[in-house]
C-alpha cells in the first residue's frame, strides 16, 4: 500500500534543503506521494529510508524493460492519465507478427526489409522494436527456431507467443540471453508460466478475458514475487479495446489499483482484416494507452505515420525540441559559401536545412540557442535579438571559415538588421525570405 504524505516526511531527513525543488520537507513528502515529484530527487535520503519509500515513489505503472543492450526498450512508467498534466516517459513499442511455421528465407527477407525501415526525424533515429514469435502448433523445436533466428540476426527484441509451456520452456533456452517478453500467462498456465518467468528473470504478459479478469492473475503472480508484467484485457473488439485501455490507465493512476499498474498490450493485427485497418486500430492505441502495439506486419507507408504520432505523442510539450547551438555545414561549404543564421528550435533548423540540401547550394547554417524558441517568438522575446545574434556570429568562429562577410538573417526577424550591423560592423547584413520553402529559390538567385 501506498503510504501518506505525512508517511514519507517521518522518513525523510527533514533538512528542508530547498535541493529537490521545493521549499520544505514537507512539501516534497506530499508530492512524493501524489506523484508529482521522484524520491532521487532528494540527495539525503538514507538507504534505510529509501527501500521504504520505493513503493511511495514508484510509478503508479510499473516500468518495464524488454530485451538487452543498446537496443533494450522499458514500457510503461506513466504517471499521469493526459500528456498535457505532465509528460509521457517511455513511448509505445511498435511489433510485427510472424508465425512458427514461417520459411527461414521468408523470415529473413522480412527482417531485413523491417530493419531497413528507418525514418530520421528531429534528429532523432524513429524505427519499430519489437517482433512477435506466434505458435501455430508445429512443435516447440520449430518455434525455438524462430526465436532464435531473430534473436540472434536481428536488432529486434522477440515477443514469444504460446500457451504452451514446453513451447515456452524451448523458446526461453533459444533466445532467453536477450530478454524476450513471455505472451501469454492465462489463468489455465499461471503457475508453470510463472514460474518460468522468475526463474529466467523475464518479464511476462498476463492474458485475462476482461480488464477485471486481470486482477486476480496479476495478484496471484506479484505474490510469487514476479514485477515485471504486461497485461492484456483479452479484447479484440475496436470499442471495448479502447474502453478497457482507458479502464486500465484510470484505475492505475485515479484509483491506485496496483494490481492493474502496468503495461498494456494490443492486438490490431487480430481486430482487422487487412493493414490499413490495422494501422488505424494501432494509432488509437498508441494514443489511448497501449504500451506495446502488435501489428500483422511492418509497411513503410503504414509505420511512418505511426512513428510520427508516436513521436509528436511521447514529446514533453512543456519542453521544446532543440538542436545544438553551433556551425553546421551543408552541401559542403568552402570559403565562399553564403552563411545564414536561424534559431535552436528543432523543428525550425529541419525545415530550413531542409530547405537548403535540397537547393544543392553549399551553405554554411548558423544555429543560435534560443531556448527552443521558433524565431519570431525569439525575437518577440527578446531571445533572437540583434546584439544577441551579433555577439553570437562573432564567437562561433565562422569568420575564421570564411573569406567574406556577409549574413543572411530570417525575414521574420528584418527588424534586427540595425542592432546586428552595430554589432557586426564591416559585415552587410541581408535578410533571407519569410518561409523557409523559399530559400532554394533565394539563394540560386545569389
Amino acid at each position: 500500500m501506498a503510504l501518506t504524505g505525512i508517511q514519507i516526511f517521518k522518513l525523510l531527513p527533514k533538512t528542508n534543503c530547498k535541493e529537490c525543488g521545493v521549499p520544505t520537507c514537507l512539501a516534497f513528502a506530499m508530492n512524493l506521494a501524489s506523484g508529482k515529484a521522484e524520491l532521487d530527487s532528494c540527495p539525503y535520503v538514507s538507504d534505510e529510508a529509501r527501500e521504504k519509500l520505493s513503493e511511495a515513489s514508484a510509478p503508479p505503472i510499473r516500468p518495464v524493460v524488454i530485451g538487452k543492450g543498446v537496443r533494450a526498450r522499458t514500457a510503461g512508467g506513466e504517471t499521469v492519465q493526459y500528456r498535457h498534466e505532465k509528460t509521457f516517459y517511455n513511448p509505445t513499442l511498435l511489433s510485427a507478427l510472424v508465425p512458427s511455421d514461417i520459411d527461414e528465407g521468408e523470415l529473413e527477407t522480412k527482417l531485413k526489409g523491417w530493419n531497413a525501415l528507418q525514418y530520421e526525424r528531429v534528429g532523432l533515429n524513429l524505427r519499430p522494436e519489437l517482433v512477435a514469435v506466434k505458435d501455430v502448433g508445429n512443435g516447440a523445436d520449430a518455434f525455438a527456431a524462430v526465436a532464435k533466428k531473430i534473436a540472434e540476426t536481428s536488432e529486434f527484441n522477440v515477443i514469444m507467443m504460446t500457451e504452451d509451456p514446453d513451447v515456452m520452456k524451448a523458446g526461453i533456452e533459444a533466445c532467453g540471453f536477450k530478454r524476450p517478453l513471455m505472451y501469454a500467462a492465462t489463468e489455465a498456465n499461471l503457475e508453470a508460466f510463472g514460474e518460468m518467468a522468475k526463474e529466467n528473470d523475464l518479464p511476462l504478459a498476463v492474458k485475462a478475458d476482461s480488464a477485471e479478469g486481470l486482477i486476480p492473475l496479476t495478484e496471484k503472480l506479484t505474490g510469487m514475487g514476479l514485477k515485471d508484467l504486461v497485461i492484456d484485457p483479452g479484447s479484440r473488439e475496436i470499442q471495448q479495446s479502447f474502453n478497457d485501455m482507458v479502464a486500465i490507465r484510470r484505475a492505475a493512476l485515479k484509483d491506485s489499483n496496483r494490481a492493474v499498474g502496468f503495461p498494456t498490450i494490443t492486438f490490431p493485427c487480430e481486430m482487422a482484416s487487412n493493414i490499413d485497418m490495422e494501422t488505424l486500430i494501432a494509432a488509437m492505441h498508441i494514443a489511448k494507452y497501449g504500451a506495446i502495439v502488435v501489428m500483422s506486419d511492418f509497411l513503410g507507408e503504414n509505420l511512418f505515420p505511426l512513428l510520427l504520432e508516436r513521436l509528436n505523442i511521447f514529446t514533453d510539450p512543456q519542453r521544446p525540441m532543440t538542436v545544438t547551438e553551433g556551425i553546421f555545414e551543408i552541401n559542403n561549404p568552402d570559403e565562399n559559401s553564403p552563411v545564414l543564421v536561424t534559431t535552436n528550435f528543432a523543428l525550425t533548423y529541419f525545415i530550413v536545412s531542409g530547405e537548403i540540401e535540397a537547393s544543392k547550394v553549399p551553405s554554411w547554417l548558423l544555429i543560435k540557442d534560443s531556448e527552443g524558441l521558433s524565431v519570431l517568438t525569439a525575437w518577440a522575446a527578446g531571445k533572437f535579438a540583434g546584439d544577441d545574434v551579433g555577439m553570437f556570429v562573432k564567437k562561433c568562429g565562422i569568420a575564421d571559415k570564411i573569406k567574406h562577410k556577409e549574413l543572411i538573417i530570417p525575414g521574420y526577424a528584418a527588424a534586427i538588421v540595425g542592432d546586428v550591423e552595430e554589432e557586426l560592423p564591416g559585415w552587410t547584413i541581408t535578410v533571407g525570405p519569410r518561409e523557409a520553402a523559399h530559400l532554394p529559390a533565394f539563394l540560386k538567385a545569389r
